[in-house]
């Protein structure tokens, strides 16, 4: 067993013993005065720019901000998810919740940080009541997130749920299916795993995330097994 083998089964401990202690949970992050705009390279800057008033669906007129995504512009490992929920409008920020507080564990258990890695959503703005996005609304996000994608350069891309790996694959195929096998999006590899939110509602669900995770972390270091 290797060094990194050891390490992993004790963030794989520390992980699992985090689910649960975040099942259930229902606690909101505190929620700053002001929108968070991570750090950025100037391409990635002048992008937000230029689309952050983005008028081409109907979610524009119900939203706080325009979420457009959070952490290192020349990040080897990107997250995406579905779409903002509730604090993350009132924020600007993805995944400052529960279930980001959950996806801050994850990563910490993969020995990176949240600004180590770039994390965004397949739709920029909260569909009303925190419903799934609606294929016309996908549609006209496709470009940015391919555009993030092409800036940022991951090395490997984790989509989070159904939703965000149905929106980049262009598949109705279940979450179940997708796991457990490379897929590609703009040239980057893709693994799917479940979203964490789904995590909190549905424990027995963290096991195979964490093996998914694991993969994740392998392919970044290059392991071949």
């Amino acid at each position: 067993m290797t060094e990194l083998d050891v390490s992993w089964q004790r963030a794989a401990a520390r992980l699992l013993d985090d689910l649960v202690a975040f099942e259930g949970a229902c606690f909101v992050a505190p929620v700053p005065a002001t929108p968070v705009v991570a750090p950025a390279s100037d391409e990635l800057s002048r992008f937000r720019a230029e689309i952050c008033q983005c008028s081409r669906c109907a979610l524009a007129a119900g939203r706080q901000h325009f979420v457009f995504g959070t952490g290192d512009p020349r990040a080897r490992l990107m997250f995406v998810g579905e779409a903002p929920g509730a604090d993350e409008d009132r924020v600007g920020e993805p995944f400052v919740g529960a279930a980001g507080q959950l996806l801050t564990r994850i990563i910490e258990a993969m020995g990176l940080s949240r600004d180590q890695v770039y994390i965004c959503n397949v739709v920029k703005c909260r569909p009303p009541g925190n419903r799934e996005p609606q294929a016309d609304e996908v549609a006209a996000c496709a470009p940015y997130l391919q555009r993030q994608v092409e800036l940022v350069a991951p090395r490997l891309i984790v989509a989070l749920g159904r939703t965000a790996a149905a929106a980049m694959l262009q598949t109705d195929a279940a979450l179940h299916a997708l796991r457990g096998r490379l897929h590609s999006f703009a040239g980057v590899p893709v693994l799917v795993t479940y979203h964490p939110a789904a995590l909190l509602r549905h424990p027995e669900w963290k096991r195979p995330t964490w093996e998914d995770v694991k993969w994740a972390r392998r392919e970044l270091d290059g392991v071949v097994l």
